[in-house]
């Protein structure tokens, strides 16, 4: 496997774990409006989640960028 294809998987994986987060969110959102607080622990939970795998994936991004020629 080249360094791009694994570039390209960890990429997928990241965005497939956000969607994730997403899913999940949406399936607790009924029980999270219930109170103000869960509602933003929720919303709150969800982005800090995907925001984290965006910063992971952008060190890779960056990574790769300085192995390039």
């Amino acid at each position: 496997m080249t360094k791009n294809t694994l570039h390209r998987l960890k990429g997928f994986g990241y965005l497939t774990s956000s969607v994730s987060v997403f899913l999940l969110a949406t399936v607790s959102w009924s029980s999270g409006q219930k109170s103000t607080l869960l509602t933003a622990c929720l919303i709150a939970g969800a982005a800090t989640s995907m925001i984290g795998m965006f910063f992971r994936w952008l060190t890779y991004e960056i990574e790769r960028r300085k192995d390039q020629p």
